[in-house]
């Protein structure tokens, strides 16, 4: 039975959001808290998130219960949640239907005139951060949806009244897919989530048919600088960014200061905006003109472009700074793929540092094993590479792989079972003028939370 989730999503309506303390689940809560339907929840865990849900009035359970489905309309869950899941079965077993994340965040985007949605293997958050930054400063009241924290915001999320939503879109188990953009940024397409397509062919369709999903009359920009983001909007008539091929918006005059850059953002050989970013290295750069495509083609002005990324300091786990251990400073990144590695140690050289000490968390086996001769490579780049275990994620280790296998190849490189040791590890050969970062998508920012707590 094809059932639209547009009649479950009702004011009046009760939905139970499986997974409901999750980055895109809480503020999806809230979304639909403040349209008027009845909202209950579980998560496996307590959080803050889940804290902040019930001081709105909705109900959270913690652990999955087959009873907390019950008197539900629909059942809304998050990606990493399957149909053997206790409420799953439960609510499939009483014939109460059961959709996606992405599907109820495409639902409320066909209500918005502008949905900018941003896409592609890595930058997403930064840009989608950006974005935020610019339609705030251009008074755009924009609805938002992040995969992490802005400090603007104090939260992944923000409920505006514009007429405009900005949502980072994630290719993982084609969830954008779900999406409704009437702008489609695409930062890069690279091989990535190998446990859930079967190439970088089947990732390239996936984003083409992101593409697609585009109206007539709406934009799909695009990196020209990235051969996979051109090869997916062939044919499209794509809106053009980049720093190295020709492209409608570029930048000139680029100066560097202290390893942060200044310089001219110029549409159709005219200058749009000039700005100077608080954030370093090639890729900000890049990710900016993105943000500043976006912001054009939705007719802002570039005074607000000026005014919004001059007040962006970076998004939360974007190398974050943590604080300060025996004269070091210690700083966190989400980087958890080989190019976003490589972004992040190459703009981190830049800085003036002594060192660059980088301790790396890798993020589920498949990916490790997948991308394992490229992660060598690129943690060679640092000074000092110390590697937690692999972090599992939603993974068993079928694969039989460690971090160990990494750091026999990285001259140098120690390998640590647990974070307490990477902790430990930091603290012995933290010295005065290193940068010591913490990298990764799973918790290895504990490491260097317990570092800077140290005395």
């Amino acid at each position: 039975m094809n059932r639209n989730i547009e009649d479950y999503i009702k004011p009046g309506a009760h939905a139970h959001l499986v997974g409901i303390g999750g980055v895109s689940m809480a503020p999806l809560a809230e979304v639909l808290k403040g349209k008027g339907v009845d909202i209950t929840g579980s998560d496996m865990k307590e959080s803050a998130a889940v804290e902040h849900l019930r001081s709105m009035g909705i109900p959270v359970v913690i652990g999955h219960l087959p009873q907390s489905v019950e008197g539900a309309g629909c059942v809304i869950r998050t990606a990493a949640v399957h149909d053997d899941n206790p409420e799953i079965a439960a609510a499939l077993h009483a014939g109460i239907p059961v959709f996606e994340r992405a599907q109820a965040w495409g639902a409320i985007m066909r209500h918005y005139k502008n949905a900018l949605c941003v896409a592609g293997t890595h930058g997403k958050t930064t840009t989608t951060s950006m974005c935020t930054h610019i339609f705030l400063a251009a008074g755009r009241d924009p609805s938002v949806m992040i995969g992490g924290t802005l400090p603007i915001l104090g939260a992944g999320h923000r409920v505006g009244h514009g007429d405009t939503i900005i949502a980072e879109s994630c290719e993982y188990c084609n969830s954008f897919l779900s999406f409704a953009p009437t702008v489609a940024v695409i930062l890069n397409v690279e091989a990535d989530h190998l446990d859930f397509f079967k190439d970088l062919d089947d990732i390239k369709r996936s984003f083409h048919r992101f593409a697609q999903l585009v109206p007539s009359g709406g934009r799909v920009i695009i990196n020209a600088d990235n051969a996979g983001a051109r090869s997916v909007a062939c044919g499209l008539d794509p809106f053009t960014f980049g720093l190295k091929e020709e492209a409608e918006c570029t930048a000139e005059n680029l100066t560097w200061d202290h390893g942060l850059p200044a310089f001219d953002i110029v549409v159709h050989a005219e200058r749009y905006a000039h700005v100077k970013l608080r954030v370093g290295g090639e890729h900000n750069v890049s990710n900016a003109l993105a943000a500043a495509s976006a912001a054009y083609v939705l007719g802002v002005p570039g005074t607000a472009v000026e005014e919004g990324l001059d007040a962006f300091t970076g998004a939360g786990r974007r190398f974050e700074k943590k604080g300060v251990f025996h004269g070091a400073d210690i700083y966190d990144d989400y980087a958890h793929h080989p190019d976003e590695l490589r972004a992040l140690l190459v703009m981190a050289k830049t800085l003036g540092y002594r060192r660059v000490v980088c301790a790396f968390q890798p993020h589920t086996y498949t990916r490790t094993a997948a991308l394992f001769d490229d992660f060598v490579e690129v943690l060679k780049l640092a000074d000092a590479a110390v590697l937690a275990e692999i972090y599992a994620a939603r993974e068993q280790n079928t694969l039989g792989i460690s971090s160990l296998d990494l750091v026999r190849k990285i001259p140098g490189g120690v390998y640590c079972p647990s974070l307490e040791e990477v902790t430990s590890c930091l603290a012995n050969i933290a010295q005065p003028g290193d940068l010591i970062l913490t990298a990764g998508a799973g918790d290895i920012y504990l490491a260097g939370e317990a570092l800077v707590k140290k005395r």
